[in-house]
């Protein structure tokens, strides 16, 4: 089960936004993924819930950021409810997607293992389109993104725990053009724009 901590910051002026405390872990289901997050100095900002079936797809998200809560599921494309810090009004949405994406390094995850891609020296032709509803700090406001991904080369590095297996994805959006790199290892993102690992206790999880 890893456990550790990211340090999320402005992928544009690394302005620091927050630590996440993570653990993780495959189970009968297929993968859970909890986390707590603070402020630069401290104070408990959210949290982050998130569970997978063996298909990649969520089966149950909860966020939590600034006294708003988000609930959802894939059901008919994925459907949430948001609500408002007071608790007294909830906003439904649904959206014909594949799955959530947000800060969270979770979701970095939770797409790589709903896509299954295989390397390929051709990231165009191999790119694969995702559609993902993305929950944006810090009121948790629900946003339609289109995506692709490409998985660009699977390395083996020796570590003292045997070899350690990373792929390195290639992100495009699809608005605006924009590119950047993902490097994936199981259940752990070791490094993506704005995301730092800073301290990993035990070894990803690797999936069957």
């Amino acid at each position: 089960m890893p456990r550790g901590r990211y340090a999320l910051h402005d992928p544009h002026d690394h302005t620091p936004l927050a630590h996440e405390h993570f653990q993780c872990a495959p189970g009968p289901s297929g993968w859970r993924y909890v986390s707590q997050l603070t402020s630069p100095t401290g104070e408990h900002t959210g949290s982050v819930d998130l569970t997978l079936d063996d298909l990649g797809r969520p089966l149950r998200l909860e966020l939590h950021a600034s006294s708003w809560q988000v609930r959802g599921a894939a059901l008919d494309g994925v459907t949430w409810v948001r609500t408002d810090p007071t608790g007294t009004q909830a906003t439904e949405g649904n959206v014909p997607a594949h799955a959530f994406t947000g800060t969270s390094p979770a979701f970095l995850i939770a797409t790589s293992r709903l896509l299954r891609l295989a390397p390929s020296s051709s990231p165009t032709s191999s790119a694969t389109r995702v559609r993902l509803v993305a929950f944006t700090d810090p009121v948790l406001a629900p946003r339609t993104v289109d995506q692709s991904w490409a998985l660009l080369r699977r390395e083996a590095h020796a570590t003292d725990n045997g070899p350690l297996t990373v792929d390195e994805y290639q992100v495009t959006a699809l608005d605006t053009g924009e590119q950047h790199a993902v490097h994936i290892a199981g259940d752990v993102v070791l490094a993506a724009p704005g995301i730092e690992l800073e301290d990993l206790e035990t070894p990803p999880s690797t999936f069957d």
